[in-house]
This record gives structure tokens, sequence and C-alpha cells, in this order.
């Protein structure tokens, strides 16, 4: 196969990835960054590296666990890079409105996902990484192989962070 050939499918392969896994990668962009700025940076920095690795990619996990694990390594690159490893500002939650609530409803659960987003925010870095990944529906062995750990420290690690998230947001069990 040619280089050209071979370019076109490796950017055929990249849109077809982003297309799938773009939102995700904003959430997941938006569990390290708050600043919307900042967020859309390294949402772009995690879509080069993946225009990056994904010619490197064997099929030894999913593409979902794929996808992750390069966005949750330059995600913290990103923090890292900026000298934060917890933040607890919130400038802002992305809204998504659908028609069919009425604005009062909206309002209530708006507020509701920016609470829950600023108390995800507010936890260390080690609960937020396992509740945002569980978020995305990842099962504790994808979440394990995203963040290089044990499938049962994944599990301990889950719970440890939905229990923390509880009490930062007063929630009862």
């Amino acid at each position: 196969m040619g280089d050209d050939a071979r370019m076109g499918d490796d950017a055929r392969a990249f849109e077809r990835v982003l297309a799938e896994f773009a939102p995700a990668i904003r959430r997941l962009a938006g569990s390290y960054e708050p600043d919307s700025s900042r967020r859309d940076d390294l949402a772009q920095e995690i879509s080069i590296a993946l225009w990056r690795a994904l010619p490197g990619f064997r099929g030894d996990s999913s593409m979902r666990t794929f996808v992750f694990r390069i966005a949750h390594n330059r995600a913290l690159t990103h923090i890292w890079r900026r000298g934060r490893v917890r933040t607890t500002e919130v400038t802002e939650a992305s809204a998504v409105s659908d028609p069919a609530h009425s604005p009062h409803a909206r309002l209530e659960h708006d507020e509701r996902r920016q609470r829950l987003h600023a108390a995800i925010q507010s936890l260390p870095l080690v609960h937020r990484q396992v509740l945002v990944l569980a978020l995305e529906d990842l099962s504790h062995a994808e979440i394990a192989s995203v963040l290089g750990i044990r499938e049962n420290a994944a599990a301990v690690r889950l719970t440890r962070a939905r229990q923390a998230l509880r009490a930062t947001l007063g929630v009862a069990r």
C-alpha cells in the first residue's frame, strides 16, 4: 500500500474515532480543566495525541480503552504542566438544554449539574479520575487498564471516590 493510501486510511480511522469519542473527550477534559479556553486546549491536545497514537493501535484493548488511556495521560501531562493537581473553581458547566423541560426545570437541572461538577472538581485527582471514567460507563477492568492499576484497585478507588463525592454533596447513602 502506498504512503498516500495509508495516510488516507489513517485520516479516515482518526475521523471515525474522533466522531465516536469527541463528546467523551470533552467531558474528560472538563473534569481536569474547569477553564473553558484551557479545556478546549486540552481537548485539542488529546485529539493530536490520538492522531499520533492511532497508527500504533494493535488491538490489545478495546478502542474505547485506548482512547481513554491516551486522553487520561494527556490530561495528566496538562495539569502537571500547569502546576495544578487539584482545583475547586468551576467557571462554567456545560449546559445542554432540553426543550421538553420548562425553564424552571432546566434551571434546577443546571444547578444540580453545576453542583455535581463542582463537587467532582473539588475531589482529589485520584477520585476524579475513577469517577469520570465510571461516568463514561467504563467497567472496572477498563478503568484499571486506563489508569494502569489492578482491577481490584480500580473498584476500591471507585468505592472510595463515590463515598467522598457523597460526603462532599452531603448526600446520605
